[in-house]
Order: C-alpha cells, then structure tokens, then sequence
C-alpha cells in the first residue's frame, strides 16, 4: 500500500465524521474524504514533504469542501418539504463496519446533529473545528476566510446556541434498549398512559419525509400530543405499523427499522432519552436517505 494511501486509511473515519458533522450528510462527507485524498496524492515531493501534519491538513480541506457544499444546500432545505433531519448513520454493532469509529463520536448522536442545524455555515465550521478537535482559530479563519476574530466570534456564538438547546448525552446502552422494549410494548397495547409516562413532557417527535411519503410536515410538541399522533397511527394501520421492526444502531444509539406498508414507505426510527424519558423521537422516510 502506497503512503498516502495508509494515512487515508488512518485518518478515514476522523475525516468521514468531521465531514458529517458538518454537513450532515454521508454522501457529501464521502465525497469530500475522496477528494481530500486525490489532493493529497496529487502532492508534488517537496511540498508533501512540507506538510508537518497530514491530518490536520485533511482536515482542513475537508472542512473547506464541506463548507461549500452546505452553502451551496442552504437554498435547498429552504424548499425543503416538512423538518429537515441529518441522514442516519446504521450500524449494527460489529466493530469492523466503517461507520462504527464514527458513531462512538457523542457529536454525531442525532439529537446533536440536530442542533446544529440550527447554526449558520461558518458558525457550523467553526463549532465543529474547534469545539470538537481543538483545531487553532487561525486554521478555522483560513478554511471560512476571514480574519481569526470573525472566526471566533462564528464559534463563540455557536457555542451559545448549543447551550441553550441543551440536547441531552447519550443514554446507556442498556438504559436505551430497555427504554424502546418499553415503547414497543405501550404502542402493541395501545396504552396511551404508559405511552405518555415514558414521554419527557416536552417531547418532540421529528418526522422527515421530503414529501416524498404521507408524514407529519410540522414538529409535534408535547407528551400528549405526541402519544396521540403515534396512537393515531396505531389505529389507521394496525399491526402493520408494528410488524418486523429490525433492531439498527442510529448514529450509535438504539433505534429500528420498518419496512414500507400502507401509505408509509420504509423508516428509520431513533429515540433521544433525557433522565430515563423519551425527549424525542426522530423519524427518517425519506428513501434518499435510507440508503444501505
């Protein structure tokens, strides 16, 4: 294997959640990892031999391409039919599939995926950058370009938003497999008391379609709300709605997948916990984001 081709695959699954996190999507977090790496390759000797830090220079070009492809999607999720959510990473568990390095990452846990939704494209670079790899702030202004004091204003004010949504860390793995055994039993049973209990009382449930399937095109706030919509569902499809679920780790936490019935294509369902309590549940049906 040439040396440019094991310092890709050392810093693979760093570069692939770096690019993720930004832009909240695996095809462009790829595509830009890719692309990073021909760069490297297509390093003349002497300036290869310049480089003091092969990793940190990867980074710094994925982070710039996956700038420009957010920027360029900005207008995009504008026309976005219904909420946005980040492609789920699924895993199963076995440590050698690409994407398990990656989703040991707390930042890529979908809850704070979402948050970051929240913060412009360079507030969004420098958070990520600095918050999470400790990058210097001069690198971050050169990556934005702009001076070092923008790029630490981008990054002060998208610390204050992170705080102030506060998403929750991420739950045992016991405590979430026990959690969503529990779910599955309240929905079987349509039992909207137990279903409300296990509900934080300011649970959201998240459903992204892109129109592409019949779903929930708003945020659905609050523990009763949200038990009626999914009791709701219960009672429009039956069993069906319930049936074959697989078990799938969703950027690292317990989730599961449906297949298509009635007027719902396939899914992929995650749960947020916050003090043993659903807080929210995150819903994928867009089939474009579904991909193996």
């Amino acid at each position: 294997m040439r040396t440019d081709e094991r310092v890709f695959e050392q810093h693979r699954a760093h570069l692939i959640g770096v690019g993720y996190r930004i832009t909240g999507s695996r095809a462009d977090a790829e595509d830009a990892v890719q692309e990073a790496w021909l760069r490297l390759a297509a390093l003349d000797d002497s300036t290869r031999a310049e480089l003091r830090d092969e990793r940190a220079w990867l980074t710094t070009v994925v982070a710039r391409l996956c700038l420009d492809r957010l920027r360029s999607a900005a207008a995009r999720r504008e026309r976005y039919v219904g909420p946005w959510l980040p492609e789920p990473l699924l895993t199963t568990g076995d440590g050698d599939e690409p994407l398990a390095v990656v989703v040991r990452d707390e930042g890529v846990r979908m809850a704070a995926m979402v948050v970051l939704e929240q913060l412009t494209p360079p507030q969004r670079v420098a958070f990520v950058l600095h918050e999470a790899l400790a990058l210097p702030y001069a690198d971050i202004a050169e990556v934005l370009g702009c001076p070092e004091a923008t790029a630490r204003q981008h990054a002060a004010r998208a610390r204050r938003i992170v705080a102030a949504a506060d998403p929750p860390p991420r739950a045992s793995t016991a405590e979430q497999r026990a959690v969503l055994e529990r779910f599955a039993e309240a929905m079987a049973r349509a039992d909207r008391r137990a279903l409300v209990e296990l509900l934080h009382p300011g649970a959201a449930l998240v459903t992204d379609s892109g129109g592409r399937t019949r779903a929930a095109r708003r945020t659905v706030a609050g523990a009763e709300k949200v038990a009626r919509l999914l009791l709701g569902l219960y009672e429009k499809f039956g069993d069906a709605m319930l049936t074959d679920w697989t078990p799938v780790l969703v950027n690292g936490e317990a989730g599961f997948r449906t297949p298509a019935f009635a007027e719902t294509g396939a899914g992929v369902t995650v749960l947020s916990l916050r003090d043993g309590k659903i807080d929210a549940v995150y819903q994928m049906l867009n089939p474009e984001k579904l991909r193996d």
